[in-house]
């Protein structure tokens, strides 16, 4: 399987479903390549790839940080049922609201345009 995804990213095909179906991309796309442009240290790169990179891209390791962490500690796997509480509520909202508010802008031309798929 995963030599069948590098075939797949070698070639530049796109791996989002939303993509492969409406020819766009969605809300996420590029956050991948940005992620890895951050970890190389490409801070321009990453922001072009999509500009809430620097936010979404540690939230998102932390986030599977805390669960592996809690599963090897516990043996829990869903252990995110412990953020719960009207604070996460809150936080899960406005990400999605950024994330979108950003996905409709680069149609626009806003950060570029959109990114390519």
């Amino acid at each position: 399987m995963a030599a069948l995804l590098g075939i797949l990213v070698a070639c530049g095909a796109p791996l989002c479903p939303f993509a492969i179906v409406t020819r766009h991309p969605c809300p996420g796309c590029g956050l991948t390549r940005a992620t890895l442009a951050l970890a190389h240290g490409h801070l321009a790169d990453a922001l072009r790839f999509h500009p809430l990179s620097p936010l979404m891209a540690p939230l998102v390791i932390a986030v599977l940080a805390y669960n592996a962490a809690t599963y090897v500690k516990d043996g829990r796997i869903a252990a995110a049922e412990a953020a719960q509480g009207a604070w996460v509520t809150r936080l899960g909202v406005a990400l999605a609201v950024l994330m979108l508010t950003v996905w409709v802008a680069r149609f626009f031309g806003a950060f570029g345009g959109p990114v390519p798929v």
